[in-house]
This record gives structure tokens, C-alpha cells and sequence, in this order.
């Protein structure tokens, strides 16, 4: 294998203007890749993840995750020093990443006709709840109301419970990774015309996306995707099922050949022959007598014995993990996928690896999350302000 060189995106410069968590996020993830973030946050307010979740001795946990890979400064926007700072950062930046309501950045002077007069080759990348029109366009948006919208929670759940929401940042975190890519898809068009432009990433958009072709079935035959738990209407045996020793684990069937192989795992040959058995959606439609015969035989198994039978039929499964097995998981671990870094106020820490492992041009952890502003001196130092300058900035609240 040749030798690795520098990071991929490495003088890439990024400006993270964007608070939970869509926005964030996909800055972290160019981040892990090499490029130059500049977290930017108010100097009173500090991105409100710092305080999200628990923390130790004080320092949020969260953050050191979110911040990661980012330099920090802080500014006031609506402020006219903050506005001439961010006007002199955009000139020599690739990418601002913000999620403020539409209209705002302009409101304050900043907006894409500023930006762009300044740094024609500049990406603006607006992460919002609903978009930068439309009639939702101005309401405060968070990932939990496109989990609403979208259908996710309408198909989430038991077929006799109520609609469920993930609980944790489902629409945010499948947003970063879309406004990632966009990110990326914008510089390859700012490659051929060397121009930059505006992204346009609502965060209801790419989760419904992810949702498969519901809107292609309501459209062509009026389906209307009900709840079905852990089943699927599109194939089954589909379920979570308990093992002997108390433990769960989840079983898929899509593909034909596997189904088979589950079938004469557990006993039950002859299933294969009846003709409903030829196709995932038919066999959907017979679920309880197929949930019945492997979660039978599944009982009379230790959670080890159940998946060491699947693996050696070449059949699909997988325990039920917490985070305390993610941890110790031994396919995780040889993926590093969960990765230690020394952080310099707690010392070591394991969190999430970047996202992907490149042969060439590998990303990594290069720092976890840094104190609010702990860079804000030497970024402005570096923009050409002296001590003067930015002593006048502090001394009218801009810093």
C-alpha cells in the first residue's frame, strides 16, 4: 500500500456558524477530513451543546464530540466589528455553514450578496428547519419536527401504540451527513466554474429521502404505510426475538436465499414450498407463523449459540446492543470505530471514529472539542488585527 499522505480536504477552510445540530455536525465531519473549521459562536452565548446531555466536573461531553477538529472564536455578528471580522474571515474561506432563520444574515449585513462581493468563490451553505422559502420558512425548526413531518414517526412504533420519535437526533444527524455531501458537490461545481453558490438544506428534506419510495406507492396506488413495529411490510422472518439466557437479537430476511437458509436453520423446510414463501412481500403477509418458528427455536438458544448457528448457515443476525456492548464489540474494535483520544481536560476519552477509512488520504481526531473562544487571538492575529484592534473589538462586545 503506498504511504499516506495529508488529509484529503487539508486547506479547506470552513466557518461554522451553525448551532444544533444539523449544521455543526457536517462541519465536524469535513473536519475529520483535514479541512481548517473555525468555529464561530457569541461571546455571551456559547453553542447551546455545550450544556446538552451529561457532563464531567462540569465540561459537557457532547461538545468534546461536536467541537472536534474545530478552532474557536468568538464573535458577534450583529455587531459591526463582528460583521467587518466575518467579512475579512470570508475572504480567504471556502465555506460558511449557518443555520440562522431566514433573512437574518442580511438583516445583519452578511448576507449572500455581501459574501459573495467579498469571496466569489465562497459557499454558503443555510441549514434550516423548512428551507429558505416557502410558508413554514420563518418557524423555529429542530430535527424533531421533520421526524414528525416526514412520516418517520407515523410508521415508528407498535401498530397499536402511538406515532414514536427517535430519542436522539435522527433528522439532524442524517441533515449533517446530506449537507456534508452538498458541501462537497458544491466545490466540485465551484471547480469547473470558479464560482461559488448558496446550499439549501432543509433538514425536512433528506430524512424523507431516506424514507423510500412512500411517496412513489401513495402516488401509483394509494398505499399509506402503516406501523408494524419490528416487522416490515417487505419481508419477513423480521423481528427482534428473545434467546434463552435473556437476550435479544434481531433477524433479517431480505433476500430470498437467506430467508431459505433460516428456514431449514430453525426446522421448518417445508415453509419454503408453500407458494407464498417466493417473495419477501407475500412472506410479510404470513409473519406470524414465520415470527413463531424462528423465535421458537431461538429460545431454546443462548444469545452465542443463536448467532454462531446464523453465521454458520450463512444466515443474517445480530445481538441487540447497548452502548456497553457497542463498546466491547469485537467488529468495532477492529474497525477502531470507537477510538480513544486524550483530551487535555479529561484526559483520555472514547468516542465515534471519523466516518469512513480512506487508503490514501486518511481522516483522524486531530483534537477533541476546545473551550469557547480559546482560539479567537490567534485567528484574529492571523487576519492581520493587532493587539490594538482587538482590544477595540472586546471593548465594544463584538469578541
Amino acid at each position: 500500500m503506498t504511504a499516506p499522505t495529508e488529509a484529503p480536504l487539508t486547506g479547506l477552510r470552513v466557518l461554522d456558524l451553525a448551532t444544533l445540530f444539523a449544521g455543526p455536525l457536517a462541519a465536524t465531519m469535513l473536519g475529520d477530513f483535514g479541512a481548517e473549521v473555525i468555529k464561530v459562536e457569541h461571546p455571551r452565548k456559547p453553542d447551546p451543546s455545550r450544556g446538552h446531555g451529561p457532563a464531567k466536573d462540569g465540561i459537557g461531553l457532547w461538545w468534546k464530540l461536536l467541537g472536534r477538529n474545530k478552532r474557536n472564536l468568538t464573535l458577534d455578528l450583529a455587531s459591526p466589528g463582528g460583521r467587518d471580522v466575518l467579512l475579512r474571515l470570508a475572504v480567504s474561506t471556502d465555506v460558511i455553514i449557518e443555520n440562522f432563520r431566514p433573512g437574518t444574515l442580511e438583516r445583519w449585513g452578511i448576507g449572500w450578496e455581501e459574501l459573495h462581493a467579498v469571496n466569489p468563490r465562497l459557499v454558503l451553505t443555510r441549514v434550516t428547519g423548512f428551507g429558505q422559502f416557502g410558508p413554514y420558512a420563518h418557524r423555529p425548526g429542530f430535527g424533531t419536527l421533520a421526524e414528525a413531518m416526514s412520516g418517520f414517526a407515523a410508521i415508528t412504533g407498535e401498530p397499536d401504540g402511538p406515532p414514536t420519535l427517535p430519542p436522539f437526533g435522527l433528522a439532524d444527524s442524517i441533515a449533517a451527513l446530506a449537507t456534508a455531501y452538498a458541501v462537497m458537490a458544491a466545490l466540485a461545481g465551484r471547480d469547473r466554474t470558479g464560482e461559488g453558490q448558496v446550499v439549501d438544506m432543509a433538514i425536512i428534506e433528506p430524512i424523507l429521502t431516506v424514507l423510500g419510495p412512500q411517496p412513489l406507492w401513495y402516488d401509483q396506488l394509494g398505499y399509506v404505510q402503516e406501523r408494524t413495529g419490528n416487522r416490515s411490510r417487505n419481508n419477513a422472518p423480521r423481528n427482534t426475538y428473545r434467546t434463552s439466557d435473556d437476550q435479544w437479537v434481531a433477524v433479517s430476511t431480505s433476500a430470498q436465499s437467506i430467508a431459505e437458509r433460516v428456514m431449514h436453520l430453525v426446522g421448518r423446510p417445508e415453509l419454503i414450498d408453500e407458494p407464498w414463501f417466493a417473495s419477501g412481500t407475500t412472506r410479510a403477509e404470513h409473519s406470524d407463523e414465520l415470527d413463531e418458528a424462528v423465535g421458537n427455536w431461538i429460545a431454546r438458544h443462548t444469545r452465542d449459540d443463536a448467532i454462531s448457528a446464523f453465521e454458520k448457515a450463512e444466515a443474517a443476525i445480530a445481538p441487540i446492543h447497548d452502548i456497553r456492548d457497542v463498546m466491547q464489540d469485537p467488529q468495532y474494535r477492529a474497525l477502531d470505530s470507537i477510538t480513544e483520544i486524550v483530551d487535555p481536560d479529561l484526559g483520555p476519552l472514547r468516542m465515534q471514529n471519523v466516518l469512513f477509512r480512506l487508503s490514501r488520504t486518511p481522516g483522524a481526531i486531530r483534537w477533541t472539542g476546545r473551550p469557547h473562544g480559546a482560539d479567537t487571538d490567534e485567528i484574529l492575529t492571523g487576519l492581520g488585527l493587532s493587539a490594538t484592534d482587538i482590544a477595540a473589538l472586546r471593548a465594544e462586545s463584538a469578541l
